[in-house]
């Protein structure tokens, strides 16, 4: 007899029962608000329910480290039908996380793409100006947005229009850059970190508050799977190849840089893997 079986039979009835749990009845939990003085960190979304995929890092820097974390949605989707309900349901998803949010522009901005990029000059610098504007305001410490080879043509635009937005800004603006990825593994991810149950739960619950997405592809359900698998894949491309693998349940994987002097520069040395008991803005100082 198979000894997984039954793992695998457990595994695939949690998963069926998961999808029956109710979407949209979720009533945010007061949280303390971090200081108005605080430290910002931005997430640029591409769509709606990114901040909640790209959130693990940014949820752990407002609970432990008290930073200020804004997702500035980038688009409301290309359905316009579907953008004030997206609105709304990303609002409840901040709520819930405990994260601000900022609109780049009124719904939205249109055809943030590489190819808008190339073909459509004016267009992409009237949307590189939308972005250098909100650093311009917000200061941020460190910003989160997908990396250049993400498969998925608003997520590659965006890392563009921040790139972009990033040089438009003056020398002396620095700040820490973190690329993200979810619909290609980043090929080059040099920080892990380690997501706490509860912290899994309620990056969840936030996905699951998309209910016009989820309802279509229950994806909110999967996000455990793919943060068990991030465990395997970051033991060796960040822990080192053939090296232990750190007693992770779940964590996410990014590409940790500095935005100083006009350039991106790498960032040397120091902490890679950000357990639960780490502080996770050690390696931001």
């Amino acid at each position: 007899m198979n000894p997984f079986r039954q793992y695998v039979s457990d595994y695939a009835r949690l998963t069926r029962d998961a999808r029956t749990l109710s979407l949209g009845n979720l009533s945010a939990p007061h949280r303390p608000a971090p200081s108005a003085n605080a430290p910002v960190a931005l997430i640029f979304a591409p769509h709606p329910d990114d901040e909640c995929i790209m959130g693990a890092w940014p949820l752990r820097l407002l609970r432990e480290a008290g930073l200020r974390v804004v997702n500035v949605a980038v688009t409301l989707g290309s359905n316009r039908e579907r953008r004030a309900g997206r609105w709304e349901e990303l609002q409840a998803a901040c709520g819930w996380l405990g994260f601000g949010l900022e609109l780049s522009t009124a719904g939205g901005l249109e055809k943030i793409n590489p190819q808008t990029r190339k073909a459509s000059p004016d267009l992409w610098r009237g949307a590189v100006q939308v972005i250098a504007g909100i650093l311009e305001r917000q200061r941020p410490s460190l910003v989160f947005f997908p990396h250049e080879l993400d498969a998925n043509s608003t997520h590659r635009g965006t890392y563009y229009l921040v790139m972009d937005a990033l040089q438009a800004m003056p020398g002396e603006f620095a700040c820490q850059v973190v690329e993200t990825e979810y619909w290609a593994a980043h090929p080059q991810p040099n920080v892990m970190v380690e997501s706490s149950l509860d912290e899994v739960a309620d990056l969840m619950a936030a996905l699951s508050l998309h209910v016009g997405e989820v309802k279509r592809n229950p994806y909110h359900v999967g996000l455990p799977a793919w943060m068990q698998d991030n465990v395997r894949r970051g033991a060796e491309l960040v822990g080192g190849q053939g090296g232990a693998a750190p007693d992770y349940a779940f964590a996410t994987l990014y590409r940790l840089s500095r935005w100083a002097q006009g350039g991106r520069q790498e960032v040397e040395g120091g902490q890679r893997l950000i357990g639960v008991s780490d502080n996770p803005a050690e390696l931001l100082a």
